[in-house]
């Protein structure tokens, strides 16, 4: 078994022994793990733009913010969401993130390499500022408190393994509704886009629409993980829409292999562990990340998903030079 078949065996292999390990382990790892999973539909939701469709963001934390916001405010003011309406909040955060996409993609979609790149960065500080003076609404800088998970009838959210599982479960729900979605012929397009746009337009394609589309759905999954992550978290603040949460989503795409999803679910387990791990044992554990990044972005232009495609391209043109050098060999011991 070789290409794709053997690296949907090895994902899926890797997701069962997720699904047994945490469980059994403490509370600090599988509060942890479930985190990590809720961030990385998150990085996921950008792979689609930056990996696929070529969109470097910097705004991806406000989708993560109004989905987060939208579910902490239902909770403590209406109580909406802590029982079986649990579900129609999700689909509520899926419904905010995608609109606001909507909304900036208007805007955004119209240029393309730095300027995109500003223009999500404002448009994400716009989100920021509102969460940071909408005191009435969002608290301010004291961000709302969420006092519990839903609960349906025998099924206690508040407990750490059930609502991993749950986690677990939009993740998984995630990776394969995006996994569909660039294998797609939808998302060859993308690829065709990202490569050549110019010639995508020669060939008939509306560019715009389709980069405007990939922009709605990567909002919609955004405001999915907005959802998990209030309720993980247990407090929501501007701290989930400032720039270092969008900045540490793309890192983590980078750091995992952009093009690839499952990339970026490595790159934010590596970073989740590392930023705890390192936080216990020195001060300036950000200089630390902040050099495997560095590292990363020199050594491995194309994630740690590359390591085996670069090996195998070592090994070819190690065995292309053994042969040459045979070849040399025996023409030097012809007689001539």
């Amino acid at each position: 078994m070789t290409g794709q078949p053997l690296k949907i065996l090895i994902v899926a292999l890797a997701l069962v022994a997720v699904a047994v390990i945490v469980p059994n382990t403490n509370s600090f790892v599988i509060l942890l793990a479930t985190r990590a999973l809720a961030f990385s539909i998150l990085v996921m939701s950008l792979d689609i733009l930056l990996g696929y469709t070529g969109l470097a963001s910097l705004g991806q934390a406000a989708y993560l913010g109004i989905g987060a916001y939208a579910t902490a405010i239902l909770a403590t003011k209406y109580q909406i969401g802590l029982g079986w309406d649990f579900w129609l909040v999700v689909l509520f955060g899926i419904f905010l993130g995608a609109a606001l996409a909507a909304v900036f993609g208007l805007l955004a979609i119209r240029a393309s390499g730095v300027y995109f790149l500003m223009i999500t960065l404002a448009l994400g500080q716009c989100v920021w500022g509102l969460a940071y003076r909408w005191n009435s609404l969002t608290g301010g800088d004291n961000g709302i408190n969420l006092r519990e998970r839903p609960k349906f009838g025998p099924i206690d959210f508040g407990n750490e393994v059930t609502f991993f599982f749950v986690v677990f479960g939009f993740f998984v729900a995630s990776l394969l509704a995006m996994y569909t979605l660039v294998h797609s012929p939808f998302g060859k397009s993308l690829l065709g886009i990202r490569e050549r746009e110019l010639r995508m337009k020669i060939l008939g394609y509306n560019t715009w629409l389709h980069k405007y589309i990939a922009f709605i759905i990567a909002g919609a999954f955004g405001g999915l993980s907005g959802v998990l992550w209030a309720h993980t978290a247990g407090i929501v603040s501007p701290v989930n829409v400032e720039l270092t949460t969008s900045v540490d989503a793309l890192l983590m795409a980078v750091l995992g292999g952009a093009g690839t999803l499952v990339g970026g679910v490595i790159g934010a387990m590596i970073v989740f562990g590392l930023r705890e791990y390192l936080s216990t044992l020195v001060p300036w554990w950000q200089y630390v990340l902040g050099g495997v990044y560095v590292l990363t972005i020199f050594y491995l232009p194309t994630g740690l998903m590359g390591i085996p495609e670069r090996i195998r391209q070592y090994r070819q043109r190690t065995a292309q030079k053994d042969s040459a050098k045979d070849t040399t060999q025996e023409l030097k011991a012809v007689p001539h």
